[in-house]
């Protein structure tokens, strides 16, 4: 029986996270209800992220992380792609909002945002108490852990940050990154071009990719401000892949999760040459090939299956037989 590439590629290691290439953000009942009925239209091309952390009214806080958790555990939540940030560890209220979510949707929510830590200890503590409360709620499952970065001492420990347990995504928050400056960097920093051309950010950026992918988890890149010249919102998404190595991008706007997601796709040559070339090597159970006069091993198959697999989760068209062999359709 063939080999599936999961089965073979990475043996004894840990997968890439295989992330949509959009995160959208939703902060009231009323607009998570529209992002889920997108999402449920779209298929899973992007998550969506219920907002503890701005969207919570003060003193409110428990009783919207319970609403989030509600939408997470209903049946409307088909594809089971909604996460939830809770508030940053000096607040008082982030310990109630992770119970609320864990006690509710632990076996549901697909992931937590842990925000503005000034060190990694800030975000171990966080998720220690998560494992608590996981023990605490009989929940089994690993609940995948994604980091903001806005921080000048988030920044200075990005790499420790992207090894600590349960973690697959390290996200730059831009706004509060070039606010924690004190005025050093300019409010024209905060949107294009400013954002990819002011040193002190472009650093920022190149670090926190650096850390996720050399630790092998997913780098998240900062919202886009613009919300009607979808064009902009494309170009940033485009610059973030090409330029900085990112491969996911927050979505503040329903209008922006579509050039996002195009944006964040892969070339379609490259797709066609990934299809073909994992075809072949799974005819050869997995050991080297020649294809157009190159040779394929283990190394150029885990790039292409990796590229496959985000081709997929961008939406973008995987031909037969890869469609067939690698991504078959559930039995109903």
């Amino acid at each position: 029986m063939a080999l599936h590439p999961a089965e073979v590629l990475h043996a004894g290691g840990r997968p890439f996270p295989a992330l949509a290439a959009c995160e959208h953000y939703a902060g009231s009942e009323k607009l998570l209800g529209k992002a889920l009925q997108l999402q449920n239209e779209l298929g899973p091309v992007f998550d969506i992220t219920g907002d503890c952390e701005d969207g919570a009214p003060v003193g409110g806080e428990r009783a919207h992380a319970e609403m989030i958790a509600r939408v997470v555990a209903s049946p409307d939540n088909r594809l089971g792609r909604i996460g939830a940030r809770i508030h940053d560890v000096g607040h008082r209220a982030w310990r109630d909002e992770l119970d609320a979510l864990i006690a509710v949707a632990g076996t549901r929510i697909a992931y937590i945002v842990l925000p503005k830590p000034e060190s990694a200890d800030d975000a171990l503590t966080q998720i220690a108490e998560l494992d608590r409360l996981r023990s605490r709620h009989g929940i089994t499952r690993e609940i995948p852990v994604h980091v903001l970065i806005e921080t000048p001492g988030a920044l200075r420990e990005a790499w420790e940050i992207a090894r600590l347990p349960h973690v697959e995504s390290l996200d730059f928050g831009l706004m509060d990154f070039v606010s924690a400056h004190h005025g050093a960097i300019p409010a024209t920093a905060m949107r294009s071009p400013g954002q990819f051309a002011h040193p002190l950010v472009a650093r920022a950026k190149t670090e926190i990719s650096a850390a996720a992918l050399g630790n092998g988890i997913v780098p998240s890149h900062n919202v886009t401000t613009e919300m009607r010249d979808l064009a902009v919102v494309a170009d940033d998404a485009r610059r973030a892949r090409l330029e900085f190595g990112y491969l996911r991008m927050w979505s503040i706007h329903p209008n922006q999760i579509r050039p996002i997601v195009e944006a964040m796709q892969p070339d379609f040559a490259e797709v066609s040459e990934a299809a073909a070339v994992l075809v072949v090597a799974q005819d050869a159970d997995w050991g080297p090939i020649q294809r157009g006069g190159r040779l394929h091993d283990r190394a150029s198959y885990r790039y292409y299956w990796e590229l496959l697999q985000r081709a997929r989760s961008t939406g973008m068209t995987v031909a037969e037989p890869a469609l067939s062999r690698f991504f078959p359709q559930p039995q109903q």
